[in-house]
Parts: C-alpha cells; sequence; structure tokens
C-alpha cells in the first residue's frame, strides 16, 4: 500500500471512528463531493435507520445540485428529504454583507435542528480542513446551533475528500466544487431571486456547453466567466455559444477572468479592507 493510499485509510479510520460515537445523525447534503462523502460514510457506518440526510431548498440552490442529490440518494439508499430555508425573508441576509453565510446557516440550522431534536440526532455538515482556512462566517454561526464537522476532525482535507470517495467508488470523487448561488454576488450588492435565478441559468447554460467546472460572477449588467486556467482558449473556441448562453440568461456583457477559477475570491475584496 502506497503512502496515499494509506493516508486514505487512515482517515477514512478516523472518520468512522467518530461517526460511531454518535447514536443518530442528520447530514446537510448537497450532493457535493463533501456532503456525499459524509451522507455515504455515516449510512454505511451507522446503519440507514440512524442517519437522515436532509437537503436545503431555496432559491440559491441551483436545480441541477437538486436534481443530482435526489439522484445520488436514490442510488445510495438514503433516508432523504428535502425542506425550505428562508434565509431570503431576511433583510440581513439580502444586503449581502460579510456576515451572508452566518445568516444562510443560521436558516439551515434554524430548519434542521428541529429535525435532529425529533431525531435524537446530530446535525452533521461538509466541511473539510480546507474550508476552515477561509473566510467562513457560517461555521461559526452552525457550530454555535450544536453542528459538527466529522470531515473535518478527521483532519480530512479537500484532495482527501477526493482520493477516498474515489477509494470507495463514488462517483462524487471528481464533482466540481459547487457553493450556492449567492457566493457569485460581490459583496454590497444585493441578494434577490432574480439575481440568483439570472446566475443559475446562465451556468445551467454554460455546463450544457461543456463547462462543469466554473463560477459565474454577478455584476449588474455584466457576467464574469471564471474557468481553469487550462480551459480559457475551450471558452474563447466557443465564443459565439458562450456569450448566447449567457445572454439569454439576462445578461448585457459577458467577460472572461483571464486569472481563471478561484473559488472564493470575492472574499479578496474582504481582506483588502
Amino acid at each position: 500500500m502506497d503512502d496515499q493510499r494509506r493516508d486514505v485509510a487512515v482517515g477514512l479510520d478516523d472518520l468512522q471512528r467518530d461517526l460511531g460515537t454518535l447514536d443518530r445523525v442528520v447530514v446537510a447534503f448537497s450532493g457535493g463531493a463533501d456532503s456525499a462523502l459524509l451522507a455515504r460514510v455515516a449510512h454505511d457506518t451507522l446503519g440507514a435507520g440512524r442517519v437522515r440526510v436532509v437537503t436545503a431548498v431555496s432559491p440559491s440552490l441551483a436545480e441541477e445540485q437538486l436534481a443530482d442529490a435526489e439522484a445520488l440518494a436514490t442510488e445510495w439508499g438514503l433516508r432523504w428529504t428535502t425542506v425550505s430555508t428562508t434565509e431570503m425573508e431576511s433583510a440581513a441576509y439580502r444586503v449581502n454583507d460579510s456576515d451572508r453565510c452566518a445568516h444562510c446557516k443560521d436558516a439551515l440550522m434554524e430548519v434542521l435542528v428541529p429535525i435532529a431534536a425529533a431525531d435524537g440526532a446530530t446535525v452533521l455538515l461538509g466541511v473539510n480542513v480546507d474550508d476552515l482556512a477561509d473566510h467562513r462566517p457560517g461555521q461559526v454561526a452552525a457550530t454555535a446551533r450544536g453542528a459538527r464537522f466529522p470531515l473535518a476532525d478527521a483532519g480530512l482535507t479537500k484532495a482527501d475528500v477526493r482520493a477516498l470517495s474515489r477509494s470507495l467508488g463514488l462517483r462524487t470523487w471528481d464533482k466540481p466544487a459547487a457553493a450556492c448561488l449567492a457566493s457569485r454576488v460581490p459583496y454590497g450588492t444585493e441578494v434577490s431571486v432574480s439575481v440568483l435565478s439570472a446566475v443559475g441559468s446562465a451556468e445551467a447554460a454554460l455546463h450544457l456547453l461543456g463547462f462543469a467546472d466554473l463560477r459565474l460572477r454577478h455584476y449588474g449588467d455584466t457576467a464574469r466567466i471564471e474557468v481553469p486556467v487550462e480551459r480559457l482558449g475551450d471558452v474563447l473556441d466557443r465564443r459565439e455559444a458562450v456569450v448566447e448562453a449567457v445572454r439569454s440568461a439576462g445578461y448585457g456583457y459577458v467577460t472572461l477572468d483571464l486569472e481563471g477559477l478561484r473559488s472564493g475570491n470575492l472574499n479578496l475584496a474582504l481582506k483588502a479592507d
């Protein structure tokens, strides 16, 4: 067994050991690589009857993500439900300052805590070690409401999550990261249903063109596309189709970020202040 496989095995052991100390759990399940691994290992470790996976539905969740979360739950036999969250009703959330994620996580915990209480369960979120290094006020808010982060507790980085998922044969191992649609809106720009709808529609259209790993940043009438640097040329090769896809979502101007895809790069504005 090489070092990488040995490290992955240790990470899995630590995760299973941590989960084994819990009686019942409720996993916040977006269907992304992190929450998928957490849900699957919890299901396999504790058994289906002790694990409930819940997908929070709101305008900030892309329709594609919801559909795939349901598909995964069906494929793996997870005890899955959806629940609606109400962060859009909060003016503090819509104003979109640096604490937006905290308001979002408060809304999430507001619906997950009663579900967990009814089951005598603990709320689990798919937060990995790398997530702890960025500006993530939502993690503080979730922890304050009793949530736990087993992936981070087991010392698993994003790369570890992908390696472990691949070793377990999970199709989510290389799934592109897909943060909520509100993360595409710069701080200080109000989050609205129409803005989130435009972002979601544009990204869905670009996915159909073969750009699975991307972000579309919203700047009013202007859309800024981020793809991995190695795919910048592909965007230019399909320039007309890309422009049409984005304009069909309501944007007047379509730009391409030459620095490429950088997850969480809107947080750079916070560091500059």
